[in-house]
């Protein structure tokens, strides 16, 4: 049986991703191949993690504004739907947004929805890893915004989430949701580095998670022998 297809999409340095690439054909993402790493800055290390990973994973790049001006006319949308040709020419049978920095609109998701992944299930599953318990700090710098609103005793603990991509910034349904310690007058870095620690875990159970709920829709998945005991 050929292995699930998994597209990633990064900004940053790729730390999520590279949890991602760790996990793949192992127990935790049991006959999984990341087919494609795509990002919106040329700089990103995480394309870098692609290509030394063995075997090197296929990468590509596309930002707004060098197709802005490439595409005289061309709009936002246009580039949304740009975005979604590329993830389904690679074929996946799950697409994970991994620290992507840019808000995905209809153009992107709807054809993911009306598209049929290589096992033959439709839609094709999007989830988001998001460092903010649900219905807290949608959209960018949740870290430092959780951080603040515990120090100004406003939140008990901070959190992640692997969530489900619907329209609605950082509100589709929650797949994963862990709690975060937090501590009075720590430094942020403190935090955050606990915060990624489990961001890394997460985002590698949310990923078997999906997989796993269309498996229980389906037959012919390639996560029927994983084990989440």
């Amino acid at each position: 049986m050929a292995p699930c297809r998994i597209v990633v999409l990064i900004s940053g340095s790729g730390s999520n991703l590279q949890a991602l690439i760790d996990a793949q054909d192992t127990p935790a993402l049991p006959d999984t191949q990341i087919t494609l790493v795509l990002s919106n800055r040329k700089a990103a290390y995480g394309l870098q993690r692609a290509q030394n990973a063995n075997p090197p994973i296929p990468t590509d790049y596309l930002a707004l504004q060098p197709y802005l001006k490439a595409h005289p006319g061309a709009t936002r949308t246009d580039y949304d739907a740009e975005v979604a040709r590329i993830v389904l020419a690679a074929q996946p049978d799950l697409v994970i947004l991994a620290g992507w920095m840019h808000v995905l609109g209809d153009t992107f998701l709807e054809p993911l929805s009306a598209a049929k992944a290589p096992r033959g299930w439709s839609p094709v599953p999007v989830i988001n890893l998001h460092p903010a318990m649900p219905g807290q700090f949608d959209g960018a710098h949740a870290i430092e915004r959780q951080y603040a609103a515990f120090q100004e005793g406003k939140i008990p603990h901070g959190g992640a989430m692997v969530h489900r991509v619907i329209r609605d910034v950082d509100r589709g349904t929650p797949l994963l949701v862990r709690e975060v310690p937090m501590k009075k007058d720590e430094p942020i870095e403190a935090f955050e580095r606990r915060l990624h620690e489990m961001e890394w875990k997460i985002i590698v159970e949310g990923a078997a998670k999906a997989l796993l709920e269309v498996h229980s829709l389906h037959s012919h998945t390639c996560l029927f022998a994983h084990d989440d005991s």
